[in-house]
């Protein structure tokens, strides 16, 4: 049989766009969550459970459509799963009571889950190996894009409508459906090593369980770190510094910038002196970064801590789609990554309700900073304790031991 072309640009364009409107999709909750409080009549800590709970159900998505991923290729599963978020993030919008918001943001969880491990695995396989790193980085920052269209969104529609229409634009990931179905073609990884049945699919998942392990270690951490330094932040300025509507989407959409310049710069790194070097030279900087990210006064300040602090947790998370890509085996690809990553989502998923709760007996920056700087230097250790593939060639080798 005649090999489809591989069409690697149009899968980065996929994957990407894919992981930033899920992001936006969820971080509507966060630029949101005191005038959903208001409306609902909680409490910020209260409001903190939707977040949480939307992280906690991502690794049932993760496995469902994992699985489904594996199975029957990556292009399928990923259309559904993107019109399936879609759909829940206009119902969010719609919600009539506190109740109803949180079911409809654990169903979110379940869509959020679906797409990454999908999109990374279809993106990871088609481009070229030599350029794994910078296009990881560019994939992954997706997230801090949909991050960065959240607050410009929070800032010029939710202060004349509120905030249920944000939920209704958040309907526009099912459009990329259509581009999913016209432009990108299927995996020949995925093609070449797909499992005959559900069964041998299921023996390679238990098969290959310390390296699922170490990956839900790493990304437990890598977790913290992501959601510990931005889940909490918006509320963070407002209640600490008693900054409005604008200095907070202001402060976000610059923290978010330098997210996406960290995340391609280090991906790209990490193509020359590894993986693991170039993840553990992000956190060491952003220890550093610290004291300017959470302590300063003046906007101007919290301003460059904003954008060196997520430059370096988001340049190390650039790096996170191509090594375990890397470490997953060819059969499973479309599972083990997305799950592990999701597995390490539900360990980190109290992050925001302990550091609220936290912020009730300390000051909110004494928390951000005291809980980032523990984080990074875990996450440090951990890093170092594994191990890297980097450029390993996709589908040559038969991975079964």
């Amino acid at each position: 049989m005649e090999s489809t072309p591989q069409r690697p640009i149009a899968a980065v364009m996929a994957g990407f766009l894919g992981w930033s409107l899920d992001a936006f999709d969820f971080f509507l909750v966060v630029m949101t969550l005191t005038a959903i409080g208001r409306e609902f009549h909680k409490s910020d800590a209260q409001m903190a459970l939707a977040v949480t709970l939307t992280l906690a159900f991502r690794p049932v998505g993760a496995l469902i459509f994992g699985l489904l991923a594996d199975r029957y290729g990556r292009r399928l599963p990923l259309m559904i799963d993107l019109v399936f978020y879609s759909i829940i993030e206009v119902l969010s919008g719609l919600a009539p009571n506190f109740t109803t918001f949180l079911i409809l943001r654990a169903l979110f969880g379940i869509g959020m889950g679906g797409e990454w491990g999908i999109g990374a695995s279809l993106t990871m396989e088609k481009v070229p190996a030599k350029f794994r790193g910078v296009l990881s980085g560019l994939l992954q920052e997706g997230y801090a894009f949909g991050y960065l269209l959240a607050a410009l969104a929070y800032k010029f529609v939710f202060p004349h409508y509120g905030w249920r229409p944000l939920f209704f634009i958040g309907g526009l990931p099912a459009l990329l459906a259509i581009f999913v179905r016209l432009r990108v073609t299927e995996s020949e990884v995925w093609r070449k090593n797909k499992a005959d049945s559900w069964r041998n699919l299921f023996r390679g998942l238990i098969a290959h369980w310390p390296i699922f392990l170490y990956l839900v270690a790493l990304m437990t951490m890598m977790n913290l770190s992501s959601h510990g330094t931005q889940d909490l932040y918006p509320t963070f300025l407002q209640r600490y510094h008693k900054f409005g509507v604008a200095e907070k989407s202001n402060l976000t959409a610059i923290s978010m910038i330098g997210a996406i310049f960290g995340g391609i710069i280090i991906g790209r790194l990490s193509d020359h002196i590894g993986r693991r070097n170039a993840m553990m030279l992000a956190f060491a900087g952003a220890l550093i970064a610290i004291p300017m990210w959470a302590l300063p006064s003046t906007v101007a300040k919290l301003a460059v801590g904003a954008f060196l602090l997520q430059f370096m947790v988001q340049g190390a998370w650039g790096v996170i789609p191509a090594h375990i890509s890397e470490l997953s085996p060819d059969s499973i690809r479309g599972s083990m990554p997305g799950f592990a990553y999701q597995c390490g989502n539900l360990m980190a998923s109290y992050i925001m309700l302990v550091e609220t709760y936290s912020a009730r007996h300390w000051n909110y920056a004494t928390v951000m900073a005291s809980s980032a700087a523990v984080i990074f230097i875990l996450a440090i250790f951990v890093i170092a304790m594994g191990r890297e593939k980097r450029g390993l060639a996709f589908g040559v080798v038969s991975e079964t031991g």
